[in-house]
């Protein structure tokens, strides 16, 4: 029988939240990150919408998804900071209940009225018209609509440095297990490989009950990252190198020498190279791999006031950062910094001479905004952030303050 378009997209909504039900729930259903202030901000905006002087110059009457998409970009679509999503999701909370779940092809309409702006969402056909139908033939399709949702951002931007660098302590390292050996006196490893480990001290490396293999993340050459203005070393970056399975624990065994004395022997725990970034050798450090990383973000401003600083830019060759890089900053979870948080990025002022007084004193010219940047990645004293919109190169030293 017909069924219209409408229909359709229930059933299939249906169908996919039953199947969510029943299987292990996508990380989107595990808790999104949207907190109860960004909610009392959407929900104001959804009573009054917002000033009309708050949209961006050229924002569009309406404006359908699209793969590719992302939240800050159809936020800065229709208003002056693309930051302010909870804003936006505010202007159509009664079609949007939550920000993570927007999907290609809805498409948004931007109302005027009053001085303010709002906007919504509607199928074709609601001016009346009839809506097109679709026949369903005699099967079951079942589709996740979790893949297809809208990102906050391109994941691909980030996604290697939620899995590959790591910050770390000063003692965090040197504590950790390391490749002690490899078969038949190989000196590098790779993909394929079998390696042998061991832990620190009396921290053993040994086998957990579980039904499957521990996964290991291989590093090396921690850097330490330094604090631009007082010179405090925050943490050390290091190299990622590479990913291994335990696949035996480490042990001992009682035995005795030639001279048929007893005597203890250590067993190393046993590894199997899986992946290679480039290639491993004796003395690499073993770090457990962590858990996934949420991969959906809503950007928001710190509550507090942020003074910040660049402490480096991701990659030891490169000086200056471009649009789409990564840098470090000298702010964590200690100084109340989220991922999600928005900072934007301050260009120092050149210090010059007055060449019109005869004193000839220097002057400071006022630190100019250069753009914004996004936390995706927190630790205790340092932060992981991609630059977002900029308008000239930024350098580690870089201040960093609230985007408003």
């Amino acid at each position: 029988m017909p069924i219209s378009t409408v229909a359709a997209k229930v059933i299939g909504v249906t169908l996919a939240v039953l199947t969510t039900s029943l299987t292990t729930a996508p990380v989107w259903a595990q808790g999104f990150p949207v907190t109860a202030g960004q909610k009392a901000t959407a929900t104001q905006v959804a009573q009054a919408g917002v000033p009309l002087s708050e949209l961006a110059a050229n924002a569009p009457d309406e404006y359908t998804i699209k793969r590719g998409d992302t939240l800050w970009a159809i936020s800065g679509l229709f208003l002056k900071g693309a930051w302010r999503w909870p804003e936006l999701w505010g202007m159509n909370l009664a079609d949007i209940r939550n920000p993570h779940l927007i999907y290609p092809g809805q498409t948004l309409y931007l109302e005027r009225q009053g001085g303010r702006a709002t906007l919504r969402s509607r199928q074709s056909g609601a001016d009346g018209t009839s809506l097109p139908t679709v026949r369903l033939s005699p099967r079951t399709r079942i589709e996740m609509l979790a893949s297809d949702a809208l990102p906050t951002l391109k994941s691909h931007l980030i996604e290697a440095f939620l899995a590959e660098p790591v910050i770390v302590d000063e003692n965090g390292l040197t504590r950790a297990p390391r490749i002690v050996a490899a078969q038949e006196g190989r000196v590098l490893l790779t993909r394929g490989d079998r390696a042998y480990a061991r832990g620190q001290g009396d921290a053993m490396l040994i086998d957990e009950p579980a039904e499957r293999q521990k996964a290991y993340r291989v590093f090396r050459n921690a850097t330490p990252l330094k604090d631009p203005v007082t010179g405090e070393i925050l943490g050390y970056e290091a190299q990622y190198v590479g990913k291994a399975l335990l696949v035996h624990g480490e042990s001992t065994q009682a035995s005795v020498d030639k001279d048929g004395k007893p005597r203890t022997d250590i067993i190393p725990a046993t590894i199997d190279i899986v992946a290679a970034k480039e290639e491993m050798r004796v003395g690499d450090r073993l770090l457990p791999e962590p858990p996934q990383q949420l991969l959906s973000y809503v950007p928001h401003a710190p509550q507090g006031p942020i003074n910040a600083r660049i402490v480096s830019v991701y990659g030891s060759a490169v000086v200056n950062a471009a649009q789409n890089q990564v840098v470090v900053i000298n702010l964590g979870t200690r100084d109340g910094i989220e991922s999600g948080h928005v900072l934007a990025i301050l260009k120092d002022g050149a210090r010059l001479i007055d060449k019109t007084d005869a004193a000839r004193p220097e002057l400071k010219l006022p630190d100019e905004r250069n753009g914004l940047l996004m936390v995706f990645r927190t630790f205790e004293k340092l932060s992981y952030a991609l630059v977002l919109d900029i308008t000239d190169g930024v350098k580690v030293g870089d201040r960093l303050v609230n985007p408003l």
